[in-house]
């Protein structure tokens, strides 16, 4: 390959992320994912610090939980920092106002319509994101007039689409279809993973399980170990009857797999569910009867380190990636 084409190349590629850093006003197209019960300001303010983005995750809080978080974060960070909010929340009015109270400077919105709060949070100087799983719904978030999108794909932990696209496919076909920032969300826990979702089109990246993994994140010590133990097959799509959610594969599980084997209708797995199985399982530490959520990508996480430390390891096998691939000849 020419050596000017590849200097082109080079420049292009810095140009396509300049999109999400200038827009978040951050050093690095990292953003690090809202996840309930493993997402307080610790984990926000260290990312942040290390010039990613950190979102507090409020999909677990109370309105004067998250209060405290995000007054505690301002405290630990002076770079920007957001906040993640399902919209199916049944506090969701509360946690807004709470929100435009404490002038928080990115919102991103999952699990709902972005046209009910983009709007008002836009018209307060916010920046928001939309997370979505297909083209479908990132075509709407760009009729709302949010500021760019996360596309997560069918790897990701937590809480998942029901078509099952892999970040692989669907990172092109929304690329294809809207023009606003696109962060790539699921199976992106590496340097190599960040490098392929910029070559797929994406202009930044949303890093969850990796995180989860970390010294900062609220995570229960045991769903740690247990998360850095997992091997290939360890997670599995499940309860797709009502909101698909991606499981680590244990006692619970093996109950909801039995059920849904079974024929058992949505009433039945909702009371198997329950009210504090996410809590029990990841915040409590109940490897057997909690619901532990992390992505595919867990395979491939070795270790528990500080944010900053993963942040700037990501970082750095990015940037050999993009070296390695400018050395090819074609």
């Amino acid at each position: 390959m020419p050596k000017q084409h590849i200097n082109t190349l080079k420049n292009q590629h810095i140009k396509q992320m300049n999109r999400i850093t200038e827009l978040f006003k951050i050093e690095l197209p990292i953003i690090q994912a809202g996840m309930i019960w493993c997402s307080g300001w610790e984990l926000a303010s260290a990312v942040s610090n290390a010039g990613g983005l950190g979102l507090i995750g409020a999909g677990s809080m109370y309105p004067d939980v998250l209060r405290i978080h995000i007054q505690k974060c301002k405290a630990a960070t002076s770079k920007p920092f957001g906040v993640n909010v399902p919209l199916l929340y049944p506090d969701i009015d509360q946690l807004m106002q709470i929100i435009l109270e404490e002038k928080v400077p990115v919102v991103f919105t999952s699990a709902g319509n972005p046209k009910t709060w983009t709007k008002t949070l836009k018209a307060a100087g916010i920046t928001v994101v939309h997370v979505v799983s297909n083209v479908k719904f990132a075509l709407k978030c760009e009729e709302a007039g949010v500021d760019a999108i996360v596309a997560e794909g069918f790897e990701a932990g937590g809480h998942n689409g029901r078509e099952e696209t892999t970040t692989f496919c669907l990172i092109p076909l929304v690329r294809e279809a809207v023009k606003l920032p696109l962060i790539a969300a699921g199976g992106i826990g590496t340097g190599k993973g960040i490098f392929g979702a910029l070559a797929l089109g994406a202009d930044g990246v949303q890093v969850g399980s990796r995180f989860v993994a970390s010294e900062e994140s609220s995570a229960h010590e045991h769903f740690k170990a247990k998360v850095v133990e997992a091997k290939e097959g360890d997670t599995e799509l499940s309860l797709k009857q009502l909101t698909p959610v991606r499981l680590l594969k244990n006692k619970f599980y093996e109950e909801v797999k039995a059920a849904e084997m079974r024929g058992a209708s949505a009433e039945e797995l909702t009371q198997l569910l329950g009210s504090r199985r996410s809590k029990r399982g990841m915040f409590e530490g109940d490897l057997e009867e909690g619901e532990l959520e992390i992505g595919q990508v867990a395979a491939a996480i070795k270790k528990i380190q500080p944010a900053g430390e993963i942040v700037r390891e990501m970082w750095q096998e990015f940037l050999e990636a993009k070296e390695n691939f400018c050395r090819l000849h074609f």
